[in-house]
């Protein structure tokens, strides 16, 4: 990486440069422009995302290379969004934002973290040690299943008294 990598919350005037990122990603796996311009909603970050969720960029300067999205509802988890920029995949940066997420929903308690995946990214899931758990229907293509995939989450370290 010719920049040390950082992680940071987006701020809100970002949202159409990740919105973009995420569907420059989305397309990298040669989807046609119908698909894509199917995806357009689903992959368009809203204010609304930054106020529900924990969200972080991977940035090298300036730039931003990568996004995740992270809800937790007690026990529970998902991995919303974790999108990288084309130019950025095989840097890393998948995999730092994949473990950032694991910390913080095991430092909020969450037990189990589910990923609804495209197929494309289920091996890199499954490489995080993620296993398949089914399938969930596309948000975007009527008809289309996604794989689920979950995580089993460390229980959180409690400190020891000395």
């Amino acid at each position: 990486m010719s920049a040390e990598v950082t992680l940071r919350a987006p701020r809100p005037d970002e949202l159409p440069e990740i919105s973009a990122l995420m569907l420059r990603s989305k397309a990298h796996w040669g989807y046609d422009a119908a698909f894509m311009q199917a995806c357009v909603s689903e992959l368009t970050m809203t204010p609304a995302d930054l106020a529900a969720d924990d969200c972080f960029l991977a940035c090298d300067g300036v730039r931003i290379l990568g996004v995740a999205q992270l809800s937790c509802d007690g026990a529970a988890a998902a991995l919303e969004t974790l999108y990288i920029d084309t130019p950025a995949l095989g840097r890393g940066i998948g995999r730092l934002l994949f473990d950032w997420a694991v910390r913080t929903a095991t430092a909020r308690g969450a037990r189990m973290l589910s990923i609804v995946a495209d197929p494309n990214a289920a091996p890199f899931y499954r490489h995080m040690g993620a296993v398949p758990a089914g399938s969930k229907p596309s948000g975007s293509i009527p008809g289309r299943e996604l794989p689920l995939l979950t995580l089993a989450l460390p229980a959180p370290e409690i400190p020891q008294e000395n």
